[in-house]
């Protein structure tokens, strides 16, 4: 029997998994610590024995103020009830890829590439999303410029109208 996930199982967790923090796409340490399978305090602890390989845009922990407001956002532990007491560590596309060498097992493995695809993903439909509301923009901006034309025709024709009925009127 494998140790790795399924596929489609995966690809539904992590679409809610990927964050945007400070600008970026991240995901949080316990979260990968439980696609990896493991405690979020052995991923943590395998990052800080090979901290070399994750520079600040690869990694950043989260500000008090941050974690404050994702404590907020989520239903997550408070301080002193059993809950975590560190603010979490953040990890962009790149941190998540280096991963793969500080946690090596099949899993991991296997996790690190759904993973990845799923960065790819959020990318391919952020463009996407992009492209659409180009789209509609030029949408609107058309419809604008038809119902002033629309509003203009109205407004001559009722004038023409009036000018018709004041002629025939008078006579």
């Amino acid at each position: 029997m494998s140790t790795a996930p399924t596929t489609a199982p995966l690809q539904a967790i992590l679409g809610s998994h990927i964050l945007l923090l400070r600008d970026q796409r991240v995901m949080l340490d316990a979260d990968l610590a439980e696609l990896y399978g493991v405690p979020t305090k052995v991923l943590v602890q395998a990052v800080k024995r090979n901290l070399v390989r994750f520079p600040e845009d690869f990694m950043f922990q989260l500000s008090d103020d941050e974690f404050a407001a994702l404590r907020s956002q989520t239903v997550t532990s408070n301080t002193g009830r059993g809950g975590r007491r560190t603010a979490p560590y953040a990890f962009t596309e790149q941190g998540v890829a280096m991963l793969s060498s500080a946690l090596s097992s099949p899993r991991a493995v296997a996790v690190n590439i759904e993973i990845m695809r799923s960065f790819v993903r959020v990318r391919a439909l952020a463009a996407t999303h992009g492209d659409l509301a180009k789209r509609l923009a030029d949408l609107e901006d058309k419809t604008e410029a038809l119902a002033q034309q629309h509003d203009t025709l109205h407004h001559n024709t009722r004038a023409q109208l009036k000018q018709v009925c004041s002629t025939r009127c008078a006579s």
